[in-house]
């Protein structure tokens, strides 16, 4: 399967005004990529137009809730009538609701669901017409480690990347048995260091936070323009994705036992944080562009993703995944002893 050079490439980043869908407009466009870029809020959209427009890239920009379909197909058929055509269809756009599940709302749940994971459905339905008729292309869907591994005051958030998993293999399959040459990846990072942990609906009387480490949104951008030119089915954002990924497959008891003794407490900062202030689960916060969150000072560097992005050193990134498979093994065993004997 071959796809189109990045700077020869249309490509449409859904949920781009901030984070990692920001980052990822951002670079395409540098690279030579006419963008376009969706998410709820036209104001937010248009600062990103302005600042790609600044360095002499092309951008379009459309305002759409990826919660209804017509208005997702709006934005494949606006990228379209303004470049010709989708050659790349990046979909980001999520919201958060921190919250155990019995304090969640049927609701809440189901809104989460429409935004995250029949976003996501929606947007390959709009694209996948285009791509077809093109005869080649990439679908990316970001996706998330928790569509391998279920945290704690996130059941909802967890469904819907499990959800993105189960029809994202489905459609790949059906493409494939088609012979039709369009990439289907599903990148699913670790912990990022976005606004996404300012941003969500808590119910825990702390803003919520992600377990450290954290990496950088730049990664998974580089991740996203890395799968748009070279066909993958999965890119793994973080040595701690790659490290847990093989950990749960080996023992998902074990990970429950380690989750048990850090999870609960690693997913809480110290900032009050009440249900009725600023988040993003309905409206867009609109003053919030920003890729980067509050936690940069818990970011670090990620060895395995330069090696996966260089074909020569995949293996590389292979053998220091195993080799950090002893130690991660030995400290949830640690963690494990802890959990059961906090529980005694």
């Amino acid at each position: 399967m071959q796809l189109k050079p990045i700077d020869q490439q249309v490509v449409a980043v859904v949920g781009a005004s901030s984070g990692i869908g920001r980052d990822a407009a951002l670079k395409f466009a540098r690279r030579g990529a006419k963008v376009a870029v969706a998410a709820r809020n036209q104001s937010k959209l248009a600062s990103l137009v302005d600042e790609i427009r600044g360095f002499g890239g092309e951008a379009t920009a459309i305002a759409a809730d990826v919660s209804l379909f017509e208005q997702v197909k709006a934005i494949a058929d606006r990228t379209v009538e303004v470049y010709g055509r989708i050659d790349t269809w990046v979909h980001v756009a999520a919201v958060g609701i921190f919250a155990t599940f019995d304090n969640t709302t049927p609701e809440e749940f189901k809104h989460l669901i429409d935004v995250n994971l029949m976003g996501q459905v929606y947007g390959a339905m709009a694209a996948l017409p285009h791509l077809k008729r093109e005869g080649r292309g990439a679908l990316i869907h970001v996706s998330s480690m928790e569509g391998r591994r279920s945290l704690p005051y996130q059941s909802a958030y967890s469904s819907a990347k499990h959800g993105i998993e189960g029809f994202v293999e489905a459609m790949r399959l059906e493409l494939q048995h088609e012979r039709i040459p369009i990439s289907v990846t599903s990148v699913k990072p670790a912990v990022i260091n976005t606004p996404f942990w300012n941003n969500g609906l808590s119910k825990l009387g702390v803003k919520p936070a992600g377990i450290p480490p954290y990496y950088d949104p730049r990664l998974v951008a580089e991740a996203i323009l890395y799968v748009a030119e070279h066909p993958t089915r999965d890119f793994l954002v973080g040595d701690v994705a790659r490290v847990l990924d093989i950990l749960q497959r080996l023992s998902p008891e074990l990970m429950d036992a380690a989750l048990l003794a850090v999870g609960f407490q690693g997913l809480r900062s110290k900032e009050p944080k009440s249900p009725d202030d600023s988040n993003n689960f309905y409206e867009p916060v609109l003053e919030d562009t920003r890729i980067d969150g509050d936690f940069s000072n818990l970011v670090i560097p990620s060895i395995t993703d330069l090696l996966a992005r260089n074909p020569a050193f995949q293996w590389g990134a292979k053998a220091f995944g195993l080799a950090t498979i002893t130690a991660g093994v030995a400290a949830l065993a640690f963690l494990a002893t802890q959990a059961f004997n906090n529980e005694g």
